[in-house]
């Protein structure tokens, strides 16, 4: 089974814009470039023709990143505006235990974008930590050089 990906609607949106231009208009221009690289002659010395081939490959590659997420999306209800615990979707500032500083995140897919906040994937260590959790609350969870403690200073 394919692992879902939890998106917010105007996300998902974007993602499935984004697809519907690369598969259509991109593999027409790209098919574009590559013919008209071919036109100028031997293709093994022929730096467009591989340029516009390895240009191919890397939209290819999207497009298949793309469909997955828009295959096996779960649509998630935007908790803008704060709540009483974390959800996906939400924004909110931790403090790390013996930091004093709050750092603020949104929850979600790295596909997510908003407000240019670093986004905590609710699969990872932290994110299935921070689920649920009420502002003030301290969780912990198990990062690679240890165990770390956080608060929830706020939910946005």
């Amino acid at each position: 089974m394919a692992a879902t990906h939890d998106l917010s609607q105007p996300a998902f949106d974007r993602l499935k814009a984004e697809y519907d231009d690369l598969t259509t208009r991109g593999r027409i221009d790209i098919a574009r470039k590559i013919e008209t690289a071919r036109e100028l002659g031997d293709l093994s010395e022929n730096g467009d023709y591989h340029a516009a081939k390895e240009e191919q490959g890397k939209m290819e590659g999207r497009i298949m990143h793309l469909e997955n997420m828009i295959e096996n999306a779960i649509i998630v209800e935007d908790s803008a505006g704060g709540g009483d615990s974390v959800t996906i979707g939400c924004v909110l500032g931790i403090r790390y235990e013996g930091d004093d500083s709050v750092e603020t995140y949104l929850i979600g897919s790295i596909e997510e974008t908003h407000q240019g906040l670093e986004v905590i994937s609710p699969g990872s260590p932290l994110g299935i930590a921070l689920l649920g959790a009420s502002v003030g609350e301290t969780v912990d969870y198990q990062a690679p050089g240890g165990v770390l403690k956080v608060t929830v200073t706020h939910i946005a």
